[in-house]
């Protein structure tokens, strides 16, 4: 155990739903006494599956099942997966919250949590003396965080509001104090959920690039929860995926990102609508088609693979002067591109069609959306559909023995070439 800050052995988590102990007196004090002994509390039921989603009659589930896994002192990892996947109860367990049902968690350290928002704060007190309590807790002695407080407060940007009640303070601002205290104390161990989402950008850059500071200068070991596969990629090495409290892969962070993108993402290249009263549409369109056709119809489509995007529609609206708006989406929602057709009066009731074609040796690998905007004079939206058609692009080998992800939005091919100079 020498290099591994935290050590998860076989560790599972259940929850009787609704009720705090057992139905009776007796079941409570055979728990008590099981647990004195250190054996497993013989009224719980094995087996039962997290799948929150169903409906159940059953009053136990499996928050996490037989997890297992090391973090290295040092190491920076994600935690991934889609809500109620576990991700929250693993970081409880591993901030001392809960306890696990099951099962040993061995750590090295220090720990410092951020889970929610205002997690370890008192409402009554002022910014100033939460500090100072936090730091207490955390163990340091007050000389230790009076020599930090300056930097504290700089970094979270309260500084006029830092001796006011911190139960008068927005989400935004308990959040930058809360994640200022937890990096600036010296913990060993920071543990990060989802709450950074509540910050502005600026934060959430700084706030990132604290974490990515304190791990490559000071050597804390991170774990860190987060939707934002972005943030994921560029502060993490590692990454665990979850899926109904158990884990479905861990290992190199590109590798198990690309893993939960493409169990996330169906992939949808052909909709067709023959019912007028079940097609996408409004008093003003209906859609009957939309298609993602590989040029040669190829069963893969490659970061050299020619598209085409074809739409079939009906025109419901007067003589209005209307144009098709097509925006791609990669698979962190960020807009890759958004192009136009030209504005043209359409006549009302009948069938149209339009294509856009995408050159290949444009897209990068990885996974795209498209949506379609029905748009008046330019600037009207009269239909807007989301989440129409996603598709899949893959790499090709490369020349030469380098196999990293190729950075960028897009990877065209542009004529780029060495000369010798005479």
């Amino acid at each position: 155990m020498s290099n591994i800050a935290i050590s998860l052995e076989n560790v599972s988590k259940q929850y009787r739903l609704g009720v705090v102990g057992t139905s009776t007196l007796r079941d409570d004090i055979t728990r008590l006494w099981a647990k004195i002994r250190g054996l497993e509390d013989p009224t719980l039921k094995i087996g039962q599956e997290n799948v929150l989603e169903n409906q159940t009659e059953q009053k136990y589930i499996w928050a996490l099942k037989d997890i297992c896994f090391n973090v290295e002192q040092g190491e920076v990892l994600g935690i991934i997966g889609k809500n109620g996947a576990g991700k929250s109860t693993l970081l409880k367990l591993l901030s001392k919250v809960t306890t696990p049902t099951i099962g040993k968690i061995k750590i090295k350290g220090r720990i410092a949590s951020l889970l929610e928002v205002g997690t370890g704060f008192h409402p009554e007190l002022t910014g100033r003396e939460n500090v100072f309590l936090n730091g207490a807790i955390l163990g340091m002695s007050k000389s230790e965080i009076k020599a930090k407080f300056d930097e504290i407060v700089e970094f979270s940007g309260i500084g006029k509001y830092i001796d006011t009640p911190v139960k008068r303070y927005s989400s935004g601002m308990y959040v930058r104090l809360a994640f200022a205290v937890a990096a600036h104390l010296e913990p060993e161990i920071l543990v990060v959920d989802e709450v950074l989402a509540v910050g502005d950008v600026d934060f959430q850059k700084r706030a990132l690039g604290k974490m990515g500071e304190v791990s490559k200068n000071d050597g804390r070991t991170i774990l860190f929860v987060s939707h934002n596969m972005t943030a994921i990629q560029t502060l993490c090495s590692r990454a665990v995926l979850l899926s109904k409290g158990q884990i479905v892969e861990i290992g190199k962070v590109d590798n198990v990102v690309n893993s939960y993108l493409k169990k996330e993402t169906n992939q949808s290249l052909k909709l067709v609508w023959n019912d007028n009263n079940n097609c996408p549409g409004n008093e003003y369109f209906s859609l009957k088609s939309a298609k993602i056709i590989p040029e040669n119809n190829s069963p893969v489509i490659t970061v050299e693979t020619p598209l085409s995007v074809e739409f079939e529609f009906i025109n419901y609206t007067p003589e209005y002067n209307i144009n098709l708006s097509l925006h791609l989406l990669n698979a962190y929602g960020e807009k890759v591109f958004n192009v136009l057709t030209p504005s043209i009066k359409l006549e009302k009731q009948e069938y149209f069609y339009a294509k856009c074609k995408i050159p290949g040796n444009f897209l990068n690998d990885g996974f795209y959306t498209i949506e379609l905007m029905f748009v008046k004079d330019v600037s009207e939206v009269l239909l807007h559909i989301k989440d129409l058609l996603s598709f899949e692009v893959n790499d090709i080998p490369r020349e030469g023995l380098w196999v990293g992800k190729w950075e960028g939005a897009v990877r065209p091919k542009l004529y780029f070439k060495i000369y010798k100079k005479n």
